[in-house]
C-alpha cells in the first residue's frame, strides 16, 4: 500500500500564475497539464484520483507533485523578497519544464561524420566504382573499406546525407 501523498503548498500568487498558464491557449499542454497536477494536489487531492481525472498515470502524478514539492520552499522565498510577477512566472515554469536528457550516446565522431560527407563529393569512380552517383549502401561500405568507421548502416548514411542537404548541422548520433 503507498504512503500518504506528498504535501504540495501553492501561495496565492502562484496559483494566479497556475491558473493563469492552465487557461491560456498558448501554454503547451503538458505543462498546462502539471500546472493542474499541482492545483489539485495543493486541494489535497489524492495521486489516484487525479489521475483518474485528469487521464494520465499516476506516476506522472507523482512526479509533478513531488518536483513542485522539491521547489516549494525555494519559490516561497523568492516571493519573500519581492520577485517580480514575470520573475515568479519564469521560475515555475523552470519548476514544469522537461529535465534535460542527453539521448543516446554518439556513435560517430564529428571527425567521422566530416569525412563520409567529404567521401560523398568525391566522384564514385575515384574508388574503382562503376556508378555515377553514390547511394548510401556503396558509402557505407567505402567508409568502411577506408577505415573511416569500423560499421555503419546506409540508412545512418543517408541520415548524415539529408542533415546536410537541409542545412542542420546539429550533432548527430548513432
Amino acid at each position: 500500500m503507498p504512503g500518504p501523498a506528498t504535501t504540495v503548498v501553492v501561495t496565492d500568487r502562484q496559483r494566479e500564475v497556475l491558473e493563469t498558464l492552465t487557461a491560456t491557449g498558448a501554454t503547451p499542454q503538458r505543462v498546462a497539464e502539471r500546472c493542474r497536477i499541482v492545483l489539485l494536489s495543493a486541494e489535497g487531492r489524492q495521486n489516484i484520483e487525479q489521475a483518474a481525472e485528469l487521464g494520465v498515470d499516476r506516476q506522472r502524478v507523482r512526479r509533478w507533485r513531488g518536483r513542485w514539492a522539491a521547489e516549494q520552499e525555494r519559490l516561497a522565498e523568492a516571493e519573500a523578497v519581492g520577485a517580480s510577477d514575470k520573475d515568479l512566472k519564469e521560475m515555475i515554469l523552470g519548476v514544469l519544464r522537461d529535465e534535460h536528457r542527453d539521448g543516446g550516446v554518439t556513435k560517430f565522431s564529428p571527425e567521422q561524420v566530416a569525412a563520409i560527407i567529404a567521401l560523398a563529393c568525391e566522384p564514385p569512380g575515384d574508388s574503382g566504382l562503376p556508378v555515377s552517383h553514390w547511394t548510401p549502401p556503396e558509402l557505407a561500405r567505402e567508409a568502411m573499406k577506408r577505415g573511416i568507421v569500423d560499421s555503419i548502416s546506409p540508412r545512418q548514411v543517408d541520415r548524415f546525407l539529408a542533415r546536410r542537404a537541409f542545412g542542420h548541422t546539429s550533432r548527430s548520433t548513432g
